[in-house]
């Protein structure tokens, strides 16, 4: 992997490049570390038994792969907006475009109302014992409310709650490793996989889950024009914040393995609170349930703002409603795409299986990911007038076989599921398009009453 040689001048941009490496290293690493993590380590449990560390490095191996192509092409294209306009500039197809921008979308909601359910699950029921599925509507009420007030996580803010989520994941790291080394525990269990199933199985399934907790790296990919000296640090921060969160999650998966069985791990839908209970640690229970419920609520409000500002965007794009556009008039904050999203993220925890919305976000990831690596390919023929990274060829293709064979971990419902919200929003675009071209019409071709009218 290298950094093209070309004139050392930045890409021009209104935006004012204030984001250093050690600042966007920590925002990336803030958006992957915590909610999956915190949440899905009891799922992951009933895929792979005792191995919770295999499938995690598997992911990281599989997300490093798609992260070398967004190197390329966020340094080649300093531009906010993604793999949607990755996917416009390979294409050319509004369609190919709008199905990736969308895939994006569906993908946050899904994943704001799988936050949801972990946030009303037994981390807050540490602190008040209430029916999840309520609670994780009214959370997501609240997550609206700070959105339409026009809510904004200053990198600061971000590097603080990065360190709180991290701390929480180095408290399980070391009451487990005490615990271990105090005679307590029991080592076996990382090698144990379910019974009856192959550990090669095992870990793939297992993987298409785990991959859950890696993603969030895209969304950094809007930050690009505010970064100083992109064509180096993008790259440096992106594989750097990524080893880490993997880093981090192995360790984490062996102490939970150690600390407790899978069969136990599955029962609870706070699992890392139930391993430092298990540890016998002297760090009270509400502390760390607290310290995993800000993981939790910051993850899904910093993906609910940007499902709203990506659906304001696509509507003032033209690929859909315009009603999606409106702001509110002091605030300045996209109201309609806000209450629009979070009713979407509302319905979808009733569905209330966190197994399956992980599943269909990385589905619908894959889409984006997909697109993103093919992206690369075909746009090597397209040269620009500065430095960027270049990622070795291999590197895309093995992460455009990486998606297809995480498609084909997919269940038949989660396929359903996705295949779902991607009918609404081809439904969404259609009438769109109908909706412009009846306007362009009319525009265009004025009635005979307005015609006689402006002629008198």
């Amino acid at each position: 992997m290298t950094t093209e040689k070309a004139p050392a001048a930045e890409a021009p941009t209104r935006l004012r490049r204030a984001i250093t490496g050690p600042l966007l290293f920590a925002f990336i690493l803030g958006d992957v570390l915590g909610a999956g993590i915190y949440a899905l380590m009891g799922v992951l449990s009933e895929k792979v038994g005792g191995m919770l560390w295999a499938p995690l490095l598997v992911a990281l191996l599989l997300a490093l792969l798609t992260a070398g192509s967004y190197a390329e092409l966020v340094t080649k294209y300093p531009r906010a907006g993604g793999a949607a306009v990755f996917a416009e500039r390979a294409f050319r197809s509004p369609v190919i475009s709008f199905l990736v921008g969308f895939s994006m979308l569906a993908a946050g909601v899904v994943s704001a109302a799988g936050l949801s359910i972990a946030f009303a699950g037994d981390y807050l029921g540490t602190f008040i014992d209430l029916p999840t599925t309520p609670v994780a509507i009214a959370f997501l009420a609240v997550v609206a409310l700070l959105n339409a007030r026009g809510i904004r996580e200053s990198l600061g803010a971000n590097l603080v709650m990065t360190t709180i989520e991290l701390s929480g994941l180095v408290i399980v790291i070391a009451v487990v490793s005490v615990f271990f080394f105090g005679g307590g525990g029991d080592a076996s269990r990382v090698v144990e996989t379910p019974e009856g199933t192959p550990a090669a199985l095992a870990v793939l399934a297992g993987a298409v889950i785990a991959y859950y907790s890696f993603v969030g790296f895209e969304t950094s990919a809007n930050m690009i024009e505010e970064v100083k000296n992109p064509s180096r640090t993008y790259p440096r921060a992106l594989f750097a914040s990524l080893l880490t969160a993997g880093v981090v999650y192995v360790l984490v998966g062996l102490a939970s393995s150690i600390a407790l069985p899978a069969s136990e791990l599955q029962e609870s839908s706070g699992p890392l609170l139930a391993v430092v209970e298990a540890a016998g640690a002297s760090i009270p229970s509400w502390l760390f349930s607290l310290i995993a419920l800000i993981a939790v609520a910051n993850g899904a409000l910093l993906t609910m703002i940007m499902v709203s500002r990506l659906t304001y965007g696509m509507s003032e794009q033209k690929l859909l409603p315009d009603v999606l556009s409106r702001v509110l008039p002091k605030r300045k904050t996209p109201w309609v795409a806000i209450l629009v999203t979070t009713l979407v993220a509302m319905g979808l925890t009733l569905v209330g299986d966190l197994e399956t919305l992980a599943a269909t976000v990385v589905l619908l990831l894959l889409i984006v990911f997909l697109s993103a690596n093919v992206s690369v390919l075909v746009l090597r023929r397209d040269k620009v007038d500065h430095p960027h990274f270049r990622v070795w060829t291999f590197v895309p293709v093995l992460g455009i076989l990486s998606c297809i064979l995480l498609f084909t971990q997919q269940s038949p419902e989660v396929w359903l599921f996705g295949a779902i919200l991607l009918a609404v929003g081809a439904v969404l675009f259609l009438l769109t398009r109908l909706a412009r071209r009846r306007a362009d019409t009319t525009t265009h071709h004025p009635t005979e009453e307005n015609t006689h009218e402006h002629a008198e």
